[in-house]
């Protein structure tokens, strides 16, 4: 396992915590990245292979993409070892446990993430009234309901597709994880003409070149069930959806999927990164030199964060939307103009867009504006 000092740059992280509450059992990690543009936003993950060096490299893809949404906001983001199926009294007394331990850390802000959902925030609410994607019930705009990630992402793909040979309409479609933002960004783009022909979850893969039904699909998701129960299709183990031959494949779970094994398994014409760092550096190398697009994560998947950092100022769910639109659709546009104009990989693209709104906004500010000293704790 690499040092965490590794990780450390002139960006951060700021503050490492590491939680413990045996008489829940939680374990946990906040990594609070960077702070400069303004308080931390982040999800809370669950998940039982979490890790720290995880938990790092997400906050600075939080930091990034605030930075590159031009948001108020620096990146961190929090994890708790478990499943997040277990039973929701022990769940819900994880989570309370672990806001109110980070009770006084003022600059971290909590969001849904994997694993995790509306309710969960309610709960940090309750506990320390510091969290976002909250449910509507207590006036929040819930993030996972209304899809607000597959929306960003639906407008993310409209601009990159000027830029490939194909057509939405009739643009065949693979999502890996097809949960809120799987599921949200396969409905948007099918109402844009787009046909679903390969949907994976952790149980399974489904595909049926002459389109799945989505809305059967997401039925089967609320009753708990698993995309490889649907009715119809060819039914495969999880890792098949990266073998699904598409025109667009959407990595929507967990992180390094797609790594230097297995990218040449990939038949698609663009990756839309719905998920955080789902790939790994050298398989977007190769993608690249294959001549296949792929948009980096926090270009594409900014959508979620937008909404929270305009629930938190008070916004309505079509104000929330409207800027998702707007925002993202310009900065695909910058990063991929970068690419084709000056010869860069869309992630050295997407990162000098977002390091450079960066560092102009850290040198107004101190590094440590809001905890008393950076470091590891």
């Amino acid at each position: 396992m690499r040092d965490l000092f590794d990780f450390a740059d002139d960006l951060g992280p700021t503050k490492i915590v590491h939680v413990y509450e045996p008489s829940v059992g939680l374990k946990g990690v906040l990594v609070v990245d960077n702070v400069a543009r303004g308080p931390s936003i982040g999800g809370l993950r669950m998940a039982p292979d979490v890790s720290t060096e995880e938990c790092v490299r997400l906050a600075r893809a939080m930091t990034l993409k605030n930075a590159a949404a031009d948001l108020p906001h620096g990146g961190g983001k929090s994890v708790i070892y478990g499943d997040p199926k277990m039973p929701r009294k022990e769940k819900e007394a994880r989570i309370r446990a672990m806001a109110s331990a980070l009770r006084n850390v003022e600059e971290y802000i909590f969001g849904p993430d994997m694993g995790t959902d509306e309710e969960c925030m309610a709960w940090v609410r309750d506990e320390i009234g510091r969290a976002v994607g909250l449910p509507r019930e207590v006036g929040g705009i819930p993030l996972d309901e209304i899809g607000a990630t597959g929306w960003g992402l639906c407008h993310s793909t409209e601009v990159a597709l000027e830029y490939c040979d194909f057509e939405l309409e009739g643009a065949r479609v693979a999502v890996q994880g097809f949960g809120a933002v799987g599921r949200h960004s396969a409905r948007f783009l099918s109402e844009r003409g787009a046909v679903l022909v390969g949907a994976a979850d952790s149980c399974g893969t489904v595909h049926d070149p002459e389109g799945l039904d989505i809305e059967a699909l997401v039925d089967l998701k609320r009753a708990k069930k698993s995309v490889v129960d649907y009715s119809e299709g060819v039914k495969q183990d999880r890792e098949a959806i990266i073998d699904v031959e598409c025109d667009i494949w959407i990595p929507a779970a967990r992180p390094d999927v797609i790594d230097e094994g297995n990218v040449s398994r990939l038949r698609t014409k663009l990756v839309m990164q719905g998920a955080n760092i789902p790939i790994t550096a050298e398989a977007e190398k190769i993608l690249h030199e294959r001549g296949v697009l792929s948009v980096p994560d926090f270009i594409a998947n900014a959508g979620g964060v937008i909404c929270a950092a305009m629930e938190y100022r008070g916004a309505s769910p079509s104000a929330a939307f409207e800027v998702i639109e707007t925002k993202i659709r310009q900065n695909t546009s910058e990063v991929l103009e970068a690419v084709y104009g000056e010869n860069k990989l869309p992630r050295e693209a997407a990162v000098d867009l977002a390091v450079g709104r960066l560092k102009r906004c850290m040198s107004y500010r101190r590094w440590s504006l809001f905890s008393s000293a950076p470091g590891f704790l």
